[in-house]
């Protein structure tokens, strides 16, 4: 079949095609969407239309909250340096560590969490409370938890930049000089952690590059022969009980 064979053939297919798609399209009924701003005489009814707007947002910046307020960072950031660390490509895959690191946060987080709900949350529900309340209280348990963690030279950083005088308390300490003093200071912990990790595999890798170097066997990738002993390695001393038991131990 030549090239005019094909474009003659492609031809009838859609003039007989396009009929049927048409007579599909029109039984078809395709609803609409409007949007619609309206004034409003009452007060209470543009405060409830920006506490929802305020909602939405919030639950737009919850991945942020979890990743730089919470203990999610330092776990997440060790256990990918554990997978690293054995050479085992994607296994455990990031689902696993992932998930992993979700609920071992809400475990240590569980503390901080009943205090926000406590204090915070409840109080805001039963109308006891007022919304700006609620917020104060809801980050106070965070800064308390994050000012432990954080170390005073990276916390300087953000208040010397801010040319801001030091707080008298931690309650006085804005979110915005405490949350990425916090951040860095647990990259920081997770790296060094991970450090700590890596040296007993690399001296696995260095044994096995040096005894098939001993042996002439030079085409031969350590890494093949050295993953078997790394994984049993790992098993013996039960590794994931020992890293998970130090990331726990971590957090004061």
């Amino acid at each position: 079949m030549n090239k005019q064979q094909i474009r003659i053939l492609i031809g009838v297919l859609l003039l007989i095609l396009l009929p049927i798609e048409a007579h599909a399209a029109s039984d078809v009924v395709i609803p609409g969407l409007d949007f619609n701003i309206n004034t409003s005489d009452h007060p209470e009814n543009v405060a409830t239309t920006l506490q929802i707007l305020i909602l939405l947002t919030v639950l737009s910046l919850a991945p942020a909250i979890l990743i730089l307020m919470t203990s999610f960072t330092r776990i997440v950031i060790v256990l990918s340096f554990v997978r690293n660390a054995l050479a085992t490509q994607q296994m455990p895959p990031n689902q696993v560590i992932i998930g992993l690191a979700l609920f071992i946060t809400l475990y240590i987080m569980g503390p901080t969490l009943n205090e926000v709900n406590q204090n915070a949350l409840q109080p805001y529900l039963d109308g006891k409370i007022s919304q700006e309340v609620a917020f104060n209280e809801a980050a106070k348990p965070f800064k308390h938890f994050m000012i432990k963690e954080t170390r005073e030279k990276d916390l300087l950083l953000f208040l010397n930049y801010s040319k801001m005088q030091k707080p008298k308390n931690i309650d006085e300490m804005p979110l915005r000089v405490l949350v990425p003093a916090f951040a860095i200071s647990e990259l920081k912990t997770a790296f060094q952690m991970g450090f700590m990790i890596f040296i007993p595999f690399l001296i696995i890798d260095m044994v096995v590059a040096s005894t098939l170097m001993a042996m002439g066997m030079m085409m031969l990738p350590p890494v093949m022969i050295s993953l078997p002993f790394k994984i049993l390695l790992f098993i013996l001393v039960d590794g994931w009980y020992l890293v998970v038991k130090s990331l726990l131990e971590s957090f004061h």
